[in-house]
């Protein structure tokens, strides 16, 4: 049978993924979306956000949810508020989390329309409609819409995250959503596409390799060390979601093993305090390794030296709290959250050093500076940058060059064509020419609003 996938967000660009399945292209109905996320950009309160959807929300019939970041979830209850009425499905994992980062979002928004002027993308009802539509599943637990049957496969990318695995006519299609940097310190490895017939899949690191990861532990330290040495302060933008969990499993991990003289540690993020309630719930989820702490007793996520923050007037203090420390606070990509706050304070300090653990997309705070930008403007403030500055791509929680190409070898004999997405075009198009060259497999860069027949 013919379907269709047109590619109206995640193509081209590594945020906004957004695609829409055409089960039955010459009928009504059929209409499956998978994933509805915002474009990250510098401001929260972007155009791009708020322009109409590309197709009617209203004939859409499910929508599929890969994982809980915002460039995957964002524009969900804007969907809901367009008029879209059909079920949503994820993990329980995933379900739980997106609760808190709408919530979270609208706060953001509703701040930034106050200083902006701009467009809120929905209100507080929106969301409540859209979880109200949600279902939540199991990893392999098979699910039917119409004449498609559903599962999901651990992705391994953040807790929750699936690989989405279509079945029809004996044929398979998947949607990675965002594939993990495995093995990684919380969660269990990327499951395998094998049998897969055409794989929809991202490429955030498409053409590099994540440098030492091996050694990802000891380079964290080392940054601690440093600022120690310095009596500083080290600034980690974070993600609320996993990459906040894994820094703090890992500082528990080496202040435990004696590796790390124990430092004030501040996770000055309500959101990160929330989520992190989240993966307790949910341990089930996690690697052996995660799993065994909390059987025996205690608490990775949780030490003495750390502090949590959550009232902005706790937030202010941290300032004056003797130095040296280390800062945890969102957002990771410094595009709002409490980081500015602290980048305003700290920047301008040599004594000081900001860690990046995560992609940072184009034309993003946390990109200019990372890609080495002596001033930067801050909430209408122009900070010079005297500050350290170090990346640790061992954290980043996407695969890299290497492993995504593994990932479509893995697919085995069966697999006829790979659309790669969810990149900056240099690293898709890097990828499907590899992809091409070492497995002889077709395999396209999809442009956006472009859509692609498939027999399936």
């Amino acid at each position: 049978m013919a379907a269709k996938i047109t590619f109206y967000g995640g193509a081209g660009t590594v945020t906004g993924a957004n695609f829409l399945l055409d089960t039955r292209p010459a009928q009504a109905g059929g209409k499956i979306l998978i994933d509805c996320g915002i474009l990250q950009r510098e401001q929260v309160c972007d155009t791009a956000n708020s322009a109409p959807f590309a197709y009617d929300a209203k004939t859409v019939d499910a929508l599929l949810v890969t994982h809980a970041h915002q460039d995957h979830i964002g524009r969900i209850p804007r969907l809901v508020r367009d008029g879209f009425r059909g079920a949503i499905h994820s993990t329980g994992a995933t379900y739980d989390l997106a609760a808190l980062m709408f919530a979270d979002a609208l706060n953001v928004m509703k701040q930034d329309a106050e200083r902006r002027g701009c467009e809120i993308l929905y209100e507080k009802k929106d969301i409540e409609q859209a979880l109200a539509l949600w279902s939540a599943h199991e990893y392999h637990e098979p699910f039917v819409l119409d004449d498609v049957s559903v599962e999901f496969l651990d992705a391994g990318h953040i807790l929750g995250s699936a690989i989405v695995k279509l079945t029809r006519n004996s044929r398979t299609l998947l949607f990675t959503g965002d594939l993990g940097n495995s093995p990684e310190p919380l969660l269990n490895d990327t499951e395998s596409p094998a049998g897969a017939n055409y794989i929809v899949m991202e490429s955030v690191y498409g053409d590099r390799v994540h440098e030492g990861r091996d050694e990802r532990r000891e380079q964290l330290r080392n940054c601690i060390e440093i600022v120690r040495a310095r009596k500083g302060v080290l600034l980690i933008p974070s993600f609320s979601i996993e990459r906040t969990q894994v820094l703090l499993f890992e500082l528990n991990t080496m202040m435990e093993e004696g590796t790390l003289t124990p430092i004030p540690v501040y996770l000055d993020a309500p959101l990160g305090i929330e989520v992190t309630d989240v993966f307790r719930k949910y341990r089930n989820l996690l690697n052996p390794e995660a799993r065994d702490r909390f059987l025996e007793g205690g608490d990775p996520f949780s030490f003495t030296a750390l502090k949590l923050t959550r009232g902005i007037n706790e937030s202010r203090a941290i300032h004056g709290a003797p130095d040296p420390k280390v800062i945890i606070a969102g957002a990771g990509m410094s595009h709002g959250g409490r980081i500015r706050a602290h980048e305003k304070y700290y920047l301008g300090d040599k004594r000081a050093m900001i860690l990046f653990v995560g992609y940072q997309v184009p034309g993003s705070l946390g990109r200019r500076i990372e890609d080495g930008e002596k001033r930067v403007e801050i909430d209408g403030e122009h900070i010079r940058i005297y500050a350290g500055r170090a990346t640790l791509r061992g954290y980043s929680g996407h695969a890299d060059r290497e492993q995504l190409l593994t990932f479509v070898e893995n697919a085995g004999e069966s697999l006829e064509r790979v659309f790669v997405t969810m990149g900056e075009p240099k690293s898709s198009l890097f990828l499907a020419q590899r992809i091409k060259d070492f497995l002889g497999v077709d395999a396209v860069a999809p442009d956006a609003g472009q859509s692609s027949d498939i027999d399936w």
